[in-house]
């Protein structure tokens, strides 16, 4: 099974309102493990960076201006993503960021049901409890020590090892699900033992059964090692 661990940057909030993607970041899984296969694309968006938006993620309109403009990139985007299933931290965010482009661009959008949102998954898992992606990280000891502003493909990094626990741990699918723990345990073949084809030859040697014989007499007829050797 593979999945696209994605992240993107913007300006701002909303696509409607002008704002526009700068940054992709994107790892691959396959059956749930990285095989190293990343996407990483900064992207300009053709207008001014709000200070905001700069303090989140320091790219600059001045670092941007030289970078493709996402209609030079959508194919290559949708290349790497192929058919896979993408894994977004509030999913509805990058996507509506994501299919705005790819609308402009003349591309097809990406249909919201191949999107698996790992926070509505941690929203499930921890209801009241704080799940931004460097609260799971504490909750379960991921480094994100290299987090100081975002950046697309170091989150999607740093979310990919907090997926993967978020769907049982390092070996997701030895996890019990519902169905198999609502069945109980797999019945359990019987099997017939029947008498050995040949039995198992000594293992000591005459004289050391000699010496055994010789010890039992010595304890008497009332031992309970003469009563077994009694026919």
């Amino acid at each position: 099974m593979r999945e696209i661990v994605l992240d993107t940057e913007t300006t701002g909030f909303d696509p409607e309102a002008g704002d526009k993607l700068v940054e992709i970041g994107a790892v691959e899984l396959l059956n749930h493990l990285p095989t190293g296969k990343v996407y990483h694309q900064y992207i300009d968006p053709q207008r001014d960076m709000p200070e905001g938006a700069f303090q989140v993620h320091g790219l600059s309109r001045e670092f941007l201006s030289d970078k493709p403009v996402f209609k030079d990139i959508a194919q290559a985007f949708l290349d790497f993503i192929g058919d896979s299933q993408l894994v977004i931290h509030n999913a509805s965010f990058d996507m509506k960021f994501l299919n705005h482009e790819l609308r402009g661009a003349g591309r097809p959008i990406i249909p919201m049901a191949r999107a698996t949102d790992t926070l509505a998954i941690a929203r499930v898992k921890y209801p009241g409890a704080q799940n931004s992606l460097d609260a799971l990280c504490r909750r379960f000891g991921v480094d994100n020590s290299a987090r100081t502003k975002h950046g697309a493909l170091l989150d999607s990094e740093i979310l990919a090892e907090v997926y993967l626990e978020l769907v049982g741990g390092r070996q997701p699918d030895l996890t019990l699900s519902p169905q198999s723990v609502a069945a109980g345990p797999a019945p359990i073949p019987s099997r017939k033992v029947g008498p050995r084809p040949a039995p198992l030859p000594l293992r000591i040697t005459e004289d050391e059964a000699q010496a055994h014989i010789e010890f039992i007499a010595k304890l008497g007829d009332a031992s309970i090692w003469a009563q077994r050797a009694k026919p």
